[in-house]
C-alpha cells in the first residue's frame, strides 16, 4: 500500500465511520477501485478504526468525563445506569467476537456480501425514518420515561444489532441508530449512544492487535499506517460532529437512497 493510498483509505473510513453508508464497505471498494492488495491485512483496518475512535473521544469528551466521575463515585446514579447500559449493548458483539471470529475474517473477501449488505442497510434506514420521523408522537423512552431516554431492553437490542454489524457493508452507525429508532429511543439519545457504545470492543480489539505483535506483522509499511490513522482520524472528527446534526433533523431516507444506489452499482460492475 502507497503512502496516497493510505490517506485516501483513511479519509474513507472516517468519513463513513459515522454517516449510516457502512465504513467496512466502503474500506472494500476503495480497496478494489486503487488496486490495494490489502484485502487479508486487517491490521490496516483495526488502526483507522481505532482513529475514528479516538476522534469519538475528541467530540464527547465532556459526556466521557461526567461519566467517568460520576461512575466512580460507586453509587447508582443516572452516569452508573447509562455506562452499564453500554455494557449491556456489548455482550452480544463480545460473543461474535470470542466464537465467530474466523467466520466475520471470512466476509471481508467478497464485494458481493457489501452489496446485499448495503441494500439491507438501505431498507433499515427507510423503514425507521418512517417510523421516527420529526412529526412523530412521543417516543417510546419519552412515554415510560426510561432513565438516560434507554431502557436495558433497548440496550441489549441495539447490542444484537451492532453484533450483526460486523457484515461488510451493513452499516455499523445506520443499524444501530434505526434500530434504536426503531425501539423508540429518541434520535438524538440514540446517535450518543451508537457512537459512545462501539468504543470499547475497537479499542480492545487494537490493544489485542498490540500486544500479539499484530502491527510488526502487518505487511503495510509504518508511514503508510501512521498516515492512514491521521487521515481517518481528522476525516472522524468532521464526520462525527456532522451526523450528531443530520440524526437529530435530516432524514435518513437520503442514506439510504445513496447506499441503494451503490449497492445496484456493485452488482453491475463488480
Amino acid at each position: 500500500m502507497e503512502w496516497f493510498e493510505a490517506i485516501i483509505l483513511g479519509l474513507v473510513q472516517g468519513l463513513t465511520e459515522f454517516l449510516p453508508v457502512s465504513s467496512s464497505g466502503h474500506l472494500m471498494i476503495g480497496r478494489e477501485l486503487l488496486g490495494v492488495e490489502a484485502a487479508e491485512d486487517l491490521v490496516f483496518e483495526v488502526l483507522v478504526h481505532a482513529a475514528t475512535v479516538l476522534s469519538t473521544i475528541i467530540v464527547f469528551r465532556k459526556q466521557l468525563w461526567a461519566l467517568i466521575k460520576g461512575f466512580f463515585k460507586f453509587k447508582y446514579n443516572d452516569e452508573t445506569d447509562y455506562v452499564l447500559k453500554i455494557c449491556v449493548s456489548m455482550i452480544p458483539v463480545f460473543i461474535v467476537g470470542v466464537f465467530f471470529k474466523d467466520f466475520v475474517e471470512g466476509l471481508f473477501q467478497s464485494l458481493f456480501i457489501v452489496g446485499i449488505a448495503l441494500m439491507a442497510t438501505a431498507f433499515l434506514l427507510f423503514f425507521s425514518d418512517l417510523a421516527s420521523g420529526p412529526r412523530r408522537k412521543a417516543s417510546l423512552s419519552e412515554r415510560k420515561n426510561y432513565r438516560n431516554g434507554i431502557s436495558y431492553w433497548q440496550a441489549f437490542v441495539v447490542g444484537l444489532s451492532q453484533a450483526v454489524a460486523v457484515i461488510p457493508g451493513l452499516s455499523r452507525s445506520g443499524t444501530t441508530i434505526s434500530t434504536g429508532l426503531l425501539c423508540g429511543v429518541r434520535r438524538d439519545v440514540m446517535a450518543q449512544f451508537s457512537f459512545l457504545m462501539v468504543m470499547i470492543p475497537i479499542l480492545g480489539e487494537s490493544f489485542l492487535q498490540v500486544v500479539g505483535g499484530g502491527l510488526t506483522g502487518s505487511s503495510i509499511g509504518t508511514l503508510p499506517l501512521l498516515l492512514g490513522f491521521l487521515s481517518a482520524f481528522v476525516s472522524g472528527l468532521f464526520a462525527c460532529k456532522v451526523m450528531i446534526a443530520l440524526v437529530k433533523k435530516a432524514r435518513l431516507s437520503w442514506f439510504a437512497l445513496y447506499c441503494a444506489i451503490v449497492s445496484l452499482l456493485i452488482f453491475i460492475f463488480g
